[in-house]
């Protein structure tokens, strides 16, 4: 699934980091529109609201005013998108048409606007034909001292209907606000970075792997990503499911799978899963056994986009995705574990193993965490090197590692890679024994031999040699 270029950008360091435009409003919703205006236009807004979409909507006294007020002009300006619901009325509104003209001004340069043709023919708005027709040639007669304001709506209406948006014709009126209401949750928190910078640097490729991987299907896939404690694992987890979550009916991210299944709390993942769908019904999830009843029988006619975020073990899996057919086609269920060998158990069709971060990109993401840059400052560029070959790699390591030496200088910086070479960080150290202990008896055998024959030997050359 491609991005677009405002969003695949993000995932570059030398890209534009500045913060996104301060809305006030997510959307501006014009309330004008006499023959929708209390039905179809007054449950629209309510779904918005629920959603948390920050939704204006205009006051319907003020229509009584022969102009635009300037605080409404203000709020089409501070507004992300418009919604314009052109009904067989619509253009009888010589204020809808103002308003209409005003948004296109305004969202040409900062937004975007969706048309929603509501029992009216996209070209009749296009070509002012049809019930538009007659009430433009009433506001030429009305007009005729202001010839220029009637040909502006006239552009306006057709610059709208060549606008890709939505159409009522032959969908219920629920099904028609549901579909609305997810696309503007897309573009609402589509375009909002939840991960900064810091946590992108180096992924410009994998994404383009992911990418590549959720390619549209019917079918159920069921993906699996590998890799050591610390490696990103998560972190791309979380890229895909911000990229392509409005895609789906139900989705869901639910993290440390395996936090949870060591306190006894899985029911509670089962739970955030199907609340959206059981709602009140909720309590009848007394047990993990339950659950999983409730997810294959109320999911298998459901797209749906699951990640199980730190898998460890099969148990687990059994008690959300054990089969296919337990979710709708279309759905997407991705694992993230350091078990190889759970991936390879349970036939996922892609397996995605997340390798170590070469020594540029490495060096570019302590200095993000350690300078607030890409680069290390002047007089640093040694000293950083030191602490990346000691991370070897891992994402998580040189993030814990930059943030510790964070605004100190070269003497604290010496002492703290005295430290370390002496003593591991904890978190680090924390980090790498959770992957070991993972293993079972002979691996871990196998593990400390190796690094037993390995000890004190170079790690640059060990790793050009494996």
């Amino acid at each position: 699934m491609a991005l677009s270029t405002q969003r695949a950008s993000a995932f570059h360091p030398s890209a534009d980091q500045s913060a996104p435009p301060q809305w006030n409003y997510d959307v501006f919703l014009s309330f004008s529109g006499v023959d929708t205006r209390n039905s179809f236009l007054s449950h629209l807004y309510h779904e918005l609201q629920h959603r948390g979409i920050k939704t204006f909507k205009d006051d319907p006294k003020l229509e009584r005013g022969t102009t635009i007020s300037s605080e409404l002009f203000k709020a089409i300006q501070e507004s992300r998108l418009a919604i314009v619901v052109l009904s067989p009325n619509y253009a009888s509104s010589s204020w809808c048409l103002d308003e209409l003209t005003k948004i296109l001004q305004c969202m040409k340069s900062n937004g975007t606007v969706l048309p929603v043709f509501f029992n009216v023919d996209p070209s009749d708005v296009r070509k002012q034909s049809g019930s538009f027709a007659g009430v433009i040639t009433e506001h030429e007669k009305r007009f005729r001292e202001d010839i220029g304001k009637v040909k502006r709506w006239r552009a306006a209406l057709t610059e709208v209907a060549n606008l890709s948006g939505f159409d009522s014709k032959n969908q219920c009126e629920r099904k028609l606000i549901e579909k609305i209401v997810e696309w503007v949750w897309g573009k609402v928190h589509h375009t909002v970075r939840l991960l900064d910078s810091t946590e992108l640097v180096g992924l410009k490729f994998t994404r383009e792997q992911i990418d590549l991987l959720l390619a549209p299907t019917d079918d159920v896939r069921f993906i699996g990503i590998w890799g050591m404690g610390g490696i990103g694992k998560t972190t791309i987890a979380r890229l895909v499911y911000e990229s392509i979550s409005f895609h789906f009916e139900v989705r869901c991210f639910l993290a440390n799978v395996r936090e949870a299944s060591e306190g006894n709390r899985l029911v509670d993942l089962q739970k955030q899963l199907l609340f959206p769908i059981l709602k009140e019904q909720i309590t009848q999830v007394w047990d993990e056994e339950w659950g999983t009843y409730f997810i294959k029988n109320c999911l298998c006619n459901k797209k749906v986009l699951l990640i199980l975020d730190d898998v460890n073990a099969s148990s687990q899996l059994e008690k959300f995705a054990k089969e296919k057919y337990w979710f709708g086609k279309g759905s997407i269920i991705i694992i993230t574990t350091r078990d190889e060998r759970l991936v390879k158990k349970h036939d996922m069709e892609i397996s995605y193993k997340v390798q170590g971060l070469d020594d540029d990109k490495a060096l570019k993401l302590f200095s993000r965490n350690a300078f607030k840059k890409f680069e290390p400052e002047e007089g640093f560029l040694e000293l950083s090197k030191c602490f990346v070959n000691y991370a070897g790699g891992l994402p998580l390591a040189l993030k814990i590692l930059g943030c510790s030496v964070y605004k100190r200088d070269r003497d604290e910086w010496k002492n703290e890679l005295d430290k370390l070479r002496k003593i591991p960080k904890i978190e680090i150290f924390n980090l790498l024994k959770i992957s070991f202990d993972g293993l079972d008896e002979m691996n871990k055998n196998i593990f400390l031999d190796v690094a037993f024959f390995h000890r004190g030997k170079d790690k640059k050359k060990l790793r050009s040699h494996s």
